[in-house]
């Protein structure tokens, strides 16, 4: 009875960490979806990188965080989203990496940080009980 306990938990626990994680990104994939990518195409010319690879982020913030909700395809899903934030940080954030935030004294790319790791964990770990690409 203690193992189906545990088991319980730690699915409900990986719901936890899908639906966290795809809210958070959400939230970005919608601000460029009102605003465009252009500001991330910048970042990549000044980078020497294609500029259509902008639209990427449409992957990594909108698709891949409604598949990781509804736990379809949860691992591969959840490295796209380690993919987008790693390049997040390489674009955005790479200045920031070695600094602490002025406000409050965290690591300056903690958010960023956070939802790397967290992402890497489900992909390791997969959606858990409570999603529809389960095995």
């Amino acid at each position: 009875m203690r193992l189906r306990e545990s088991t319980t938990h730690t699915d409900a626990g990986l719901l936890v960490l899908r639906l966290g994680v795809a809210a958070i990104l959400l939230f970005h994939g919608i601000f460029k979806l009102t605003h465009g990518v252009g500001f991330i195409a910048g970042m990549l010319g000044r980078m020497g990188l294609p500029t259509f690879v902008a639209y990427g982020v449409y992957v990594g913030e909108i698709l891949a965080p409604v598949l990781l909700i509804v736990g379809l395809w949860t691992r591969p899903v959840a490295l796209v989203i380690a993919f987008d934030l790693l390049m997040a940080i390489v674009l955005a954030r790479r200045n920031d990496v070695f600094k602490v935030n002025p406000m409050g004294g965290g690591w300056a790319i903690e958010l960023e940080a956070l939802i790397l790791i967290a992402a890497l964990a489900l992909a390791l770990t997969g959606g858990g009980r409570y999603a529809l690409g389960r095995r």
